[in-house]
């Protein structure tokens, strides 16, 4: 009866040794190189790739490297995007399909470290369209992104309701005082996500959540880490 005993506490152990660090929310968050190394091991999944390296021809506006967002202020050091694995595989078959019809991707942000929505909850002069620390963000969990269409041929975006970022009424995937090609070009959008694994948010008609996120931790590590 010990050595059970002994043999399920040092299972426990083995456990929490991957493990996040609880921070003042109480949330358990991975903020060390070595844990999120040690998680990758146990479960592949959980790798954060760069889209960029696996999905052929994606653009990149991030948004948060700059200036040009709801904060006016640069939050990330560098412009990349990351992803969990079968979040990016998914991504990657949207942009197969999309490519068929003369259209891709362009991501504005993808994986947000933890600190970062901190920052932004503090910033945000409307709540709603932040995510609460106290929750974390499913971008902090690498199974979120911003995203919109873009003509392959000139490069240029779709006409969608608004700019990113905005907290206009209009942002809601749900309102139709629009124009007939904004909504054609939201709604194919939404579709060709949503068929691939993915949920719209209810008021950014830009933002993605994987239906797996559940599965991942939440992350506070720099991309320069991954």
């Amino acid at each position: 009866m010990i050595s059970r005993i002994l043999f399920s506490l040092l299972l426990l152990a083995g456990t929490r040794s991957v493990a996040q660090k609880s921070n003042s929310s109480g949330l358990a968050i991975i903020n060390s190189q070595a844990d999120y190394e040690k998680s990758v091991s146990d479960n592949p999944d959980k790798q954060l790739v760069e889209l960029k390296k696996i999905i052929p021809g994606i653009k990149l506006d991030i948004k948060y490297a700059t200036k040009d967002n709801f904060a006016r202020q640069a939050v990330y050091t560098q412009a990349r995007a990351f992803a969990r694995l079968p979040v990016a595989q998914s991504l990657k078959a949207v942009q197969a399909e999309l490519k068929r019809k003369g259209l891709g991707l362009k991501i504005f942000d993808g994986y947000r470290p933890y600190s970062v929505t901190v920052k932004f909850f503090a910033i945000a002069s409307d709540k709603n369209f932040v995510a609460n620390p106290k929750d974390g963000s499913r971008h902090n969990r690498g199974c979120a992104v911003d995203l919109t269409l873009i003509d392959l041929k000139t490069g240029r975006e779709l006409p969608m309701p608004t700019p990113y970022d905005s907290f206009a009424a209009a942002a809601s995937p749900s309102y139709n005082n629009l124009p007939a090609n904004v909504i054609r070009n939201r709604n194919l959008l939404i579709s060709v996500m949503e068929s691939n694994g993915f949920k719209v948010l209810d008021n950014e008609w830009w933002h993605f959540d994987f239906k797996g996120w559940k599965n991942f931790e939440l992350m506070d590590l720099a991309f320069d880490k991954l």
